[in-house]
């Protein structure tokens, strides 16, 4: 429990803590007053001025948190003070509230004699308080016993008649000549050292008066009384109306802070200047100048010899002087506590921020302060003024902005400043100012930013900024907007790139210069990093070839260094690049496929964690992908070539040894790339015909990594064209095979990749192999296909994107049944499912080409059988039976029945036992599918119609259902668009056939078509033999070209 002291002690530190800042409000307050009045202007400015610098004074004790070591005393003479202060905040409220009804001098006179009473009260208790003994203190100390000299002796008087204006406001009117004549007319006192009174007057104006505040005093009671007298009456009234037109009519703020804050003496001013010396020096008659203007003195004399004293008027016999080191160093230590208080005063400024003129003439004096000395900056960093310096970024003013920025450059000059800064002031803050309509606040926002990326901490802050970054690049690649702000954003990048982080998020903005630069110029370290960033970072379309042509070379020789680190890197970014087609080039050029390829094949590392032959490979895959053409190009020293036997048998051999998922998925990538070209092709077949490495692909279907499976289908598929009988007898060979190649719907949730290849290499293998397809019969595989078209179907392909080629794959696998039908199996699998009226269906309701044309491909191999399957009708009697009529039976006479013939076959047909088209209603959706733009659709089609027209058929009464169902004006616009020698010959095949079995209905209905003649007679000039035949033939049926008897010519 804490005994009675302490908790008396708590209790004086909570009530000197509250006194100060009830004190501080009450002040603001008044200040906020005051400025308003407009009576008496002057007179109350000097009032609330003297209140502002007692504030800037108190704060020592609240912005040092110094409340536990105020003693007793002091919380008592603050108690004091507040009553007072108190008293006068009643009064300045009533004027505000009573100045139109002011009319009497003697009401304002009493008034003002009140406050002047109010100002020597709290200037007798300031003279009490007691400062703490602690860093500043003593500077705190001396500053509070001259401000308290001068609030002691303050007189407030009224300066001449008021008026008062209607709206209750009263102006100032000027002094009468009378007041001025009495203050000229002042007894002066003498100084320790004699001024010329008339010279002193006149120079403390040429002093930079606009620092002075109205009231502040240059002297203490230690300077003459007419240095005081002066500061009230003619230096005072230049400050006012400097203070006046600064505002430019706004409400008023306090007035500026004064440049002397410590007690000055006469002894510090040049004669010759009246400023305050920087280096005293003593001449011949004993009077002390400023070394520069004594010596511009001199030298108006030339090189006379009578040169006299400028202040005594004595005759110098020489021109030599000596420093006054005693008056330098008085000089010195008056400054740096002068300097001092001016910083506090200005926090105090800050800290209030009450108006915008307060804040911007506490910027400039802080500003002044660090250009004197270096020091000072030291003396502002310590006091807490960067942190207010911070939040006035947000200010809304824009003057305030930029004079903030400005304040921050000059602080940053050395690396504690930037430090400090850095650690302190919001980065996004100075960011988001460069995006400034206002060209100057740009300005100083990229000076300040640049001076703090000298600085590691800012660097990696900015890294940090969401965007940053990118405003950088942004800006500096636009010169043409702001030359001055994007030169400064340059060396700004320039030096974020010390964090290679930043030189990653800069590549990532698309900037890639430093990233690239650092990875062929920099260290081994910073080699490794930048290829590591390269590695991770996706490369834009503007920036794919420019990277590539810059860093492949550098790369490709990381890969030589033997270090794994720079290997492991160096791979991974040439990965990240290769996968890009447009690169290939570069990559080739700079040698990348010998070294992938000695990886590969030749280099052998121990110990080495990375699987380079996988990285090397996948490498290589990603270059054959481009499509450049490698077989020629020598990869080794031995002469051999990508489609040499001793590559692509390394390659195959690769695949059935290595136990590595991702290594086979890349070499079989090689492959497939490697079936683009004819030679390698050649090679690659005879290589898996004489090994048994098509065993090892089958078997990878089934693999657990589905990628690897996938791949493995996809090389089986390209080798069906060179192989597919061989394929087709070892996939039946394998166990599992072909059954898993095809799921039900029930066990698919999502169509995969994986099933639409798996569907389609069973489309693609041979459909005359019977082997296969009774494979796909005996294992159930042809429901489980209808099955899973039915539900695409219904489903529809947007389900997956992967739907639609499974779906050509389930299509192109049924109609490999439609080739067998020779074999009863198949005949009666065929029958069972009606695959007539299903390729008709699928036929009506896709808009797939692929599956257009399978099912197109799959009716006519199906109506190619239906002349051997339908057959002549049975003729079958009725049997007798007795029929009610009036309540009586009556027995009918027995009947023969036919079943009614197919005109085209002649016999009794069906789509579902003889596969008959007609029965079907396919012929009109395949007329439909003339019209296609696919030529391998309409070649389907046609084909499939032409089975109608065989000799085997009625051709007669086929021309006439055709007629009817208007299929010459499809055939005559395949004509018409197509110019492909196949569609030619079946279309001039089937209008051969309507011109003789068609009579003159067929050759009026071609003979009517305008465009026809002329496509004809261009197939007779351009076409090949053939077409040439069957189009002379046509033109001579049409009487476009004369038939001869051979016996009309002597031979």
């Amino acid at each position: 429990m804490a005994s009675f002291t302490e908790f008396k002690e708590e209790e004086e530190k909570s009530s000197a803590a509250g006194m100060v800042e009830s004190l501080l409000a009450c002040i603001a307050e008044i200040t906020g007053i005051v400025v308003c009045i407009q009576m008496e202007q002057e007179t109350f400015l000097n009032f609330g001025s003297y209140l502002y610098r007692f504030s800037a004074v108190i704060r020592e004790l609240q912005l040092d948190n110094n409340y536990g070591l105020i003693p007793s005393e002091t919380t008592e003479v603050l108690r004091s003070i507040a009553r007072s202060i108190n008293f006068a905040k009643g009064l300045v409220k009533r004027l505000q509230q009573n100045c139109a009804f002011l009319t009497q001098d003697s009401e304002l006179t009493d008034i003002l004699e009140d406050l002047e009473d109010v100002i020597r009260k709290v200037g007798k208790g300031l003279s009490l308080v007691l400062f703490p003994k602690q860093e500043d203190g003593e500077f705190a100390q001396i500053a509070a016993r001259s401000l308290s000299e001068e609030m002691i002796d303050v007189h407030f008087a009224v300066s001449s008649k008021q008026l008062v204006s209607e709206n209750g406001f009263l102006g100032i009117q000027e002094q009468s000549s009378m007041e001025l004549s009495m203050m000229e007319s002042t007894e002066i006192e003498t100084d320790l050292y004699s001024i010329n009174l008339e010279d002193s007057a006149e120079n403390l104006q040429l002093l930079d008066t606009t620092r002075f505040s109205p009231t502040s005093s240059v002297g203490s009671r230690n300077r003459s009384r007419n240095l005081q007298n002066l500061s009230l009456g003619s230096r005072k009234s230049i400050n006012l109306r400097n203070y006046n037109s600064s505002n430019d009519g706004s409400p008023m703020s306090l007035p500026r802070v004064a440049q002397y804050m410590e007690p000055l003496y006469e002894t510090f001013f040049c004669p010759l200047t009246d400023k305050i010396m920087d280096e005293p020096v003593t001449i011949e008659s004993g009077i002390t100048y400023d070394r520069t203007a004594i010596v511009e003195w001199f030298d108006k004399f030339g090189s006379s010899v009578d040169i006299f004293c400028p202040k005594s008027g004595q005759k110098l016999h020489t021109r030599s002087f000596n420093a006054n080191v005693a008056l330098k160093a008085t000089i010195d230590e008056w400054k740096e506590r002068n300097e001092v208080a001016r910083i506090k005063v200005a926090r105090a400024a800050l800290s209030l921020a009450s108006t915008e003129n307060m804040i911007l003439e506490a910027i400039d004096d802080l500003q002044e302060i660090c250009r004197k000395r270096k020091y000072n900056k030291v003396q502002i960093q310590t006091i807490g003024i960067i942190p207010l310096l911070g939040k006035l970024l947000d200010y809304n003013s824009r003057n305030v902005r930029q004079a903030t920025l400005e304040l921050l450059q000059q602080l940053a000059d050395d690396n504690d400043g930037k430090e400090m800064i850095a650690r302190t002031v919001d980065a996004p803050k100075i960011l988001k100012m460069l995006s400034s309509n206002n060209r100057l606040v740009r300005h100083a926002s990229a000076s300040l930013l640049l001076e703090l990326s000298y600085s590691q901490f800012f660097c990696d802050k900015i890294g940090e900024v969401s965007g940053g970054i990118l405003m950088l690049i942004t800006i500096k690649l636009r010169q043409s907007t702001d030359a001055f702000t994007s030169s400064k954003v340059d060396k700004i990048l320039k030096n974020l790139e010390k964090s290679p982080t930043n030189i990653k998020h800069m590549a990532e903005d698309g900037y890639w210069e430093p990233l690239l630069n650092h990875l062929i110029n920099g260290v081994e370290d910073m080699r490794m990093e930048m290829a590591c960033y390269l590695g991770e970072i996706a490369l834009g379309p503007d920036s794919q070839i420019y990277v590539a042509e810059k860093s492949s070379s550098a790369l490709i020789n990381m890969v030589h260094s033997g270090n794994y680190i720079s290997r492991s890197a160096a791979f991974k970014a040439l990965r990240q690049i290769s996968s890009y087609q447009l690169n290939s080039k570069f990559l080739v050029e700079a040698g990348i496929v010998q070294v992938m390829v000695e990886e590969m094949f030749a280099r052998t590392i121990q110990n080495e964690p990375m699987n380079t032959k996988n990285e090397a490979a996948a490498i290589l895959a990603n270059i054959l992908k481009s499509g450049i053409e490698l077989e020629n190009l020598q990869v080794n020293v031995h002469g051999h070539t990508m489609a040499s036997d001793y590559i692509i048998y390394s390659i195959i051999s690769m695949i059935k040894n290595s136990t590595l998922d991702e290594l086979n998925i890349n070499l079989i990538r090689i492959l497939l790339c490697l079936m683009k070209f004819p030679k390698s092709t050649a090679t690659i077949v005879s290589v898996v015909k004489e090994t048994e490495a098509s065993y090892n692909l089958i078997e990878l279907i089934n693999t657990p990594n589905e990628e690897l499976g996938i791949a493995s289908i996809k090389l089986l598929i390209t080798l069906a064209s060179f192989m597919g009988h061989t394929l087709s007898d070892r996939l039946c060979k394998t166990r599992g095979q072909p059954d898993s190649l095809i799921k039900s719907p029930s066990e698919i949730p999502r169509i995969t990749e994986k099933h639409a290849v798996s569907a389609n290499f069973l489309a693609k293998l041979p459909h005359q192999n019977l082997t296969l397809n009774l494979a796909l019969i005996n294992q159930n595989t042809v429901p489980r296909i209808i099955d899973s078209i039915n539900w695409i179907q219904r489903t529809g392909t947007r389900t997956s994107r992967f739907a639609s080629a499974y779906f050509e794959g389930l299509v192109g696998t049924l109609v490999r049944f439609t080739t067998t039908l020779y074999d009863f199996q198949v005949l009666s699998l065929v029958r069972e499912y009606n695959l007539t009226a299903l390729f008709t269906e699928i036929l009506m309701r896709t808009s797939s080409d692929e599956v257009q044309q399978s099912s197109s491909i799959g009716l006519e191999n199906l109506s190619n059988q239906s002349v051997n399957l339908s057959k002549p009708p049975e003729r079958r009697k009725t049997e007798k039976r007795k029929v009610p009529i009036f309540g009586k039976c009556f027995s009918n006479s027995s009947k023969d029945l036919t079943e009614p013939l197919c005109p085209v076959h002649r016999g009794t047909c069906s789509s579902q036992n003889t596969f008959c088209l007609l029965e079907a209603n396919a012929v009109e959706r395949l007329l439909t599918c003339l019209d296609h733009d696919n030529v391998e659709v309409v070649k389907a089609a046609l084909s499939a119609i032409c089975t109608l027209l065989d000799d085997k058929v009625d051709v007669d009464k086929s021309v006439k259902v055709l007629h009817e169902m208007n299929a010459m004006r499809h055939v005559l616009n395949v004509v018409k668009e197509h110019r492909e020698e196949i569609l030619l010959q079946k279309s001039f095949w089937v209008i051969d056939k309507f011109l003789v079995k068609g009579g003159d209905e067929s050759i009026s209905d071609i003979s009517e078509d305008r465009l026809f003649p002329s496509t004809l007679i261009s197939a007779f000039h351009h076409g090949d033999e053939c077409t040439r035949q069957m189009a002379e033939k046509i033109l001579r049926q049409l009487n476009k070209i004369p038939t001869f008897s051979i016996n009309n010519f002597t031979l």
